[in-house]
């Protein structure tokens, strides 16, 4: 009988203990006034909603004591893009949405989602994602300082120019796009037969005006939000790589929020991504992804459908068969032997698998 008491009272000494530590640690949590976080884009396009809509989640999650701040445009970072994947590392920036792409320099197995013509359907996209080869990539995304919560997505890239309809990789030969500033862009559009130079958006849009480069590459949500049909006349949707999104946060910081802040902010950067998702794949998925936001999300008002007003606005818009796709992939096959190893063949064999199931 003592022994039983002794045993009831060290249990309950032990729950004592751990209530305590939980009051003690929320009691010496004291959150900022504000967190920053760095977007690339604006607040209009599908990824700045996004952005937005988890920095309103959290808030509303954690009962308004975490509020996250989004800096649009890469303002925090001087415009310089490609350096958010640092600035979040070390702790100069606390949350992030941000582009797969622009930090693919740092984390090279990001440069999987740029495989031309490699992944191809959002079917694909997702089991890559949520499967083996997207976990190796989370892992290695993660050992540079930052904690990984959620994919998002700014979508498959399209091709536009002010010259005439890409049906064929013939098509392509002589013409100067502007590129995402990433390698394997370059590499993509020089074995194409066109020529391919990175710049801001802001000087993209003047060497349109002016006539110095004749295209550009993106996903949808530029011919609404730029008004793309103002500078090209043709589009031609390949769907020739994918830009997720990762929502994150600095790792130092994530360690440092109570288990209920945490488990705040990752459902509200899961929520965000799911929105977020379907924003960028409306009128891509059928109506998957237009349910999803007038089911789930609640959405009053349908996304504009940017398709039907660009061909409203004077654009041809192509749409390539398989077979004209596998002619692209073909003839874009250097760059898989280049890119593979630097992306990891394991990471690549694993996206293949992923894939089939």
């Amino acid at each position: 009988m003592k022994g039983k008491r002794i045993v009831q009272a060290v249990m309950i000494l032990a729950v004592l203990l751990m209530t305590a530590g939980q009051v003690f640690g929320q009691a010496a949590f004291k959150p900022k006034a504000e967190y920053t976080m760095q977007v690339n884009v604006g607040p209009a396009y599908d990824w700045g909603v996004g952005a937005q809509k988890w920095a309103d989640l959290v808030k509303e999650k954690t009962g308004g004591k975490i509020i996250i701040k989004p800096y649009f445009g890469s303002s925090l970072l001087a415009g310089k893009q490609t350096n958010w994947y640092q600035a979040v590392a070390d702790g100069s920036i606390d949350f992030v949405v941000e582009s797969t792409i622009n930090a693919s320099s740092v984390v090279k197995s990001l440069n999987l989602f740029s495989l031309p013509f490699f992944i191809g359907s959002y079917d694909n996209v997702d089991k890559i994602e949520s499967g083996k080869a997207g976990q190796m990539i989370i892992n290695e995304f993660e050992k540079g300082g930052i904690k990984f919560l959620a994919w998002g997505e700014n979508g498959f890239r399209q091709v536009t120019n002010s010259k005439r309809p890409i049906k064929t990789p013939q098509d392509m030969a002589g013409l100067k796009f502007r590129v995402v500033g990433s390698p394997i862009f370059i590499d993509i559009f020089k074995q194409l037969g066109a020529d391919a130079v990175s710049m801001n958006w802001a000087d993209a849009v003047t060497a349109f005006q002016q006539g110095v480069v004749d295209g550009q590459e993106n996903p949808k949500s530029v011919l609404t939000v730029v008004k793309i049909w103002e500078y090209h006349k043709y589009m031609t949707n390949w769907y020739y790589a994918i830009d997720p999104l990762i929502f994150g946060v600095n790792a130092d910081l994530w360690k440092k929020f109570p288990a209920d802040i945490q488990k705040a902010i990752l459902d509200a950067a899961v929520e965000a991504g799911e929105y977020e998702k379907a924003l960028a794949r409306a009128y891509l998925d059928g109506t998957k992804s237009l349910d999803i936001l007038k089911n789930k999300f609640k959405v009053a008002e349908a996304p504009i459908e940017p398709f039907g007003l660009a061909v409203s606005k004077g654009m041809v818009i192509t749409d390539l068969t398989k077979e004209q796709m596998q002619a692209f992939k073909d003839a874009t096959k250097p760059v898989y032997d280049k890119w593979i190893p630097t992306i990891g063949k394991t990471i690549y064999e694993a996206a293949i698998e992923d894939m089939k199931k």
